[in-house]
């Protein structure tokens, strides 16, 4: 038995280059409570089901692409397994990676549950807000809809408030 909590994956991508900037690996984990209409993958709602993984099992994979710039977290509601993702998020971190998260939480709401803030002091960039449909617009570059935001998190956590990421590379 591992020493820490397997998580719930939904699926793995390696090299997208839909889910942040770079070559990526994507892991999109089971379970999200926000059910946005349009949502992109509504296969991923219910809580059961799923693989169970350990952070070690998911680096292990990533690790044999010597072409990946970053991870993304995604689902499903990542910050719904904060504490399943923290072992992995560490790695990632430790071994040099971007680390980006997106979540249907807003970062006021994720910076004040302490369970979700641990993972997010791991994220470089979070795209927050749910999905809403009726504000789709195919034109964003790595998100959905005009609510969501790209917030710089290091910033964000320093400053006490969503600072935006206004950089080239995210927006």
């Amino acid at each position: 038995m591992p020493d820490t909590p397997l998580i719930r994956v939904a699926g793995l991508v390696n090299d997208s280059i839909v889910d942040g900037p770079g070559f990526r690996f994507a892991v999109f984990v089971q379970g999200c409570p926000h059910h946005c209409e349009g949502c992109h993958n509504p296969e991923t709602w219910p809580f059961e089901g799923g693989t169970l993984m350990s952070a070690d099992e998911i680096f292990a994979r990533a690790s044999k692409n010597p072409l990946l710039t970053g991870f993304t977290f995604s689902g499903g509601e990542p910050f719904e397994q904060s504490a399943a993702l923290l072992p992995l998020a560490a790695r990632i971190r430790e071994n040099g990676y971007e680390l980006a998260a997106y979540s249907g939480y807003r970062f006021e709401e994720l910076l004040a549950d302490p369970e979700k803030r641990a993972l997010l002091e791991y994220v470089q960039t979070l795209v927050d807000g749910r999905f809403i449909l009726a504000q789709r617009n195919l034109l964003l570059k790595f998100k959905g809809s005009n609510n969501q935001r790209v917030i710089d998190v290091p910033a964000s956590l320093a400053a006490g408030e969503a600072v935006l990421d206004r950089s080239d590379r995210w927006n």
